[in-house]
């Protein structure tokens, strides 16, 4: 007899998932976070996002604590690896290397996509 999953996905109820089949994730590749020549990798500390971030948030937002949906690492923005090469800022972790943060701007609005992390952490506080 098969048991309902106690934690079926968003959406399907707990019988319908006994017939939907289990995939595994495919194993990620490890990630070099230290680069032969890092001057090679074309990235920017997450320091550089301080200006840009500092035109829709008022805090100083390379303090925030990222928490990486891709592998957990918990760490200022300050230290994700900005990639500004791409018709936006582009920020990875800098443990798995997965996508953070996307940014793009244009003369009259602004687009933060955070889906690459679980949580941002920001310091409403003076340090």
């Amino acid at each position: 007899m098969n048991t309902p999953d106690p934690y079926p996905a968003p959406g399907v109820h707990a019988a319908e998932e006994t017939h939907r089949p289990r995939t595994a994730r495919p194993p990620r590749e490890p990630y070099d976070p230290s680069p032969t020549n890092p001057d090679d990798d074309g990235y920017e500390d997450g320091n550089a996002l301080a200006g840009p971030l500092s035109e829709i948030f008022t805090p100083d937002m390379t303090r925030a604590l990222t928490h990486c949906a891709g592998c957990g690492t918990t760490g200022p923005m300050a230290l994700l690896r900005l990639y500004e090469h791409a018709p936006g800022l582009v920020a990875r972790c800098p443990t798995c290397g997965d996508v953070v943060l996307r940014m793009v701007r244009t003369e009259d609005a602004a687009w933060l996509d955070l889906r690459g992390t679980v949580s941002l952490d920001i310091p409403l506080t003076a340090p």
